[in-house]
């Protein structure tokens, strides 16, 4: 969304209460809705429920001087099912879309059944690089344990958002890429060649965690229970 009185607190009102009302007395099937900030995601058992919240969402959005984002709104089918019934009709696989810094994607896991997944999204690590390699610039004539400290913590802090379920891949190419910035900017340092894998892999494993994924599943993360 977009517009000048975007904060959560005014959405609030006009789209959460709104929106809770749309479910109850409009939809007629179920509905699910996501919204962190001014990012949104809903989901829908019925595509005639999809367009027709869509369409309701622009109108009331305008009432306030707000406006979806062109580049960003858009229906998809996504789904459990999703995969098998556009296969049936000949389409390709389900599109995905990227929400928090992930990119979510209609996935199998290993025993063939449907498995939702969660992949960083491309764009948000390039940038985080670009930021490291800035960052290491700074600090090209840091000692090396300094340096090392200040790497951890990066990319400690990377894994704690970024290390959930399915997205090992990613976690592992993050690291990889941060250790290769670390080499190229110890070999500009002493400008020479003598800096090799082996000893950055070293560099690596005394400084920087393992890729591992931290966080469980959603469905464990949820499965809490209350004495009463």
């Amino acid at each position: 969304m977009t517009g000048e009185r975007d904060s959560p607190f005014y959405l609030h009102y006009c789209f959460d209460l709104w929106a809770k009302r749309w479910r109850q007395r409009e939809a007629t099937g179920d509905m699910i809705i996501v919204r962190y900030a001014d990012d949104v995601v809903v989901g829908f058992e019925r595509e005639d429920d999809a367009r027709c919240f869509l369409a309701a969402m622009r109108a009331r959005l305008e009432e306030f001087e707000l406006t979806l984002h062109p580049d960003k709104t858009r229906l998809i089918e996504f789904g459990r099912h999703a995969a098998a019934e556009r296969k049936q009709r000949g389409l390709a696989k389900p599109e995905t879309f990227a929400f928090l810094g992930f990119t979510l994607i209609c996935g199998k896991s290993r025993r063939g059944r449907f498995q939702l997944q969660r992949k960083t999204c491309g764009d948000r690590m390039r940038a985080k690089l670009r930021e490291i390699k800035g960052g290491l610039w700074r600090r090209m004539h840091w000692p090396i344990p300094e340096q090392g400290k200040w790497l951890r913590q990066v990319v400690t802090g990377h894994f704690a958002y970024y290390a959930v379920p399915t997205n090992g891949r990613a976690l592992a190419a993050y690291r990889y890429h941060v250790v290769n910035l670390w080499r190229r900017t110890l070999r500009r340092r002493s400008q020479r060649d003598g800096l090799v894998w082996d000893r950055i892999a070293r560099l690596a494993g005394d400084w920087l965690p393992s890729p591992r994924i931290l966080h469980p599943w959603p469905d464990v993360r949820f499965a809490v229970t209350h004495p009463r």
